[in-house]
């Protein structure tokens, strides 16, 4: 009878634990089986401008320069404008400017906001997190910011050579010293996921490249400070060599981190600022050369005076979207977003893409 008892026991105990696999394995629930009741599921970006929603306007109060916070978050940001459905709540923790470091747990991190993996962390306690979404490198050593100043500061001196021809040697360079620190902080992210119980295959990390806002395709009249004062062979220099080793740089950080991977670097082909309608700006998905009048009569405000310079605009930003929806109802590992038979960005699989 004892025995009878004892193996009752154990067929109990392993139904028990076949259950709870079960529930760890369901891509629909993280590895939270304690939880006390379901989660409500959300969608969340981390990272620097292209996911804040810079240049989309609107900003979201305390992320418009208050308490020293650029963040500049906007409700035209690529999250709000996803295809998902109404029951999913979208968080945006990605900020304009962000460095890797923003992004780093620990003494590493640096910023006016927490670290963006301890808010993670925090609200991966909260919420079912079913997708979260990087895009983070461009501000560190490449400093492409930086680098937009140094070909504006080109042409406006006149200078014999323009700046692709001091960035050529150093870029990859540049590139290579930012993948470590990407690496580092997109493992971070992994870790407030692995913290908070999260299992693997129970969300998806997604990682981003960077669309070039600028394209040799300028219109004549707008090639000045009405518009894009660039050298045309900077123009050619941005979009069609730095922004794709850029990406290309980051498609490696994205293997080494096993996360998917969203190509944008020829994202914005044909609808770069200074393409479109000189007068409406129709047709362009980045804002041109973008002057704060109010903010030059501040003096705290006056350094963000131009911030929104050729960042996507809020058409922009939902083109980005439409693209990223579609990725992200596939399981293809990488995508490049390229324009359908409409003009619409689309996601098509990175071994179609490059035949």
């Amino acid at each position: 009878m004892r025995a009878y008892k004892s193996k009752s026991l154990i067929l109990v105990l392993v139904g028990c634990l076949l259950a709870l696999a079960v529930l760890i394995s369901d891509r629909n629930l993280p590895g939270l089986p304690l939880q006390p009741k379901p989660l409500p599921a959300a969608v969340v970006t981390v990272g620097d401008s292209t996911l804040s929603g810079e240049g989309g306007g609107n900003y979201v109060a305390g992320t418009n320069g208050e308490g020293d916070n650029w963040c500049h978050r906007s409700p035209a940001a690529p999250v709000h404008q996803l295809p998902l459905p109404p029951d999913v709540t979208r968080i945006n923790l990605a900020c304009s400017g962000a460095r890797t470091e923003s992004l780093r747990a620990g003494p590493e991190h640096v910023g006016v906001e927490e670290s963006q993996s301890t808010q993670l962390a925090e609200l991966a306690q909260r919420y079912r997190i079913t997708d979260v979404i990087v895009q983070i490198g461009a501000n560190d050593d490449p400093g492409f910011s930086e680098v937009v100043n140094q070909c504006v500061e080109a042409w406006a001196r006149r200078s014999p050579v323009g700046c692709s021809a001091q960035l050529e040697g150093p870029w990859q360079e540049r590139i290579a010293r930012m993948q470590p620190k990407a690496l580092a902080a997109v493992r971070d992210i992994r870790a407030a996921m692995d913290g908070a119980g999260y299992t693997r295959d129970s969300y998806q990390l997604i990682m981003q490249s960077y669309a070039s806002p600028v394209g040799p395709e300028v219109r004549p009249e707008l090639q000045g400070l009405s518009g894009c004062p660039f050298r045309p062979e900077d123009l050619a220099w941005i979009r069609d060599v730095g922004v794709p080793q850029l990406s290309a740089g980051l498609h490696e950080v994205a293997r080494e981190a096993d996360a998917r991977f969203l190509d944008l670097s020829r994202a914005g082909v044909g609808h770069e600022a200074c393409t479109g309608d000189p007068k409406t700006a129709q047709g362009e998905w980045f804002t041109r050369l973008t002057v704060d009048w109010e903010a030059l009569k501040d003096e705290k405000r006056a350094p963000h005076a131009m911030q929104e310079s050729f960042h996507s605009n809020a058409t922009g930003h939902a083109q980005f979207a439409r693209c990223l929806g579609e990725f992200m109802a596939t399981t293809d590992p990488g995508a490049s977003c390229v324009p359908d038979e409409r003009g619409n960005l689309t996601a098509v699989a990175l071994s179609d893409a490059h035949r």
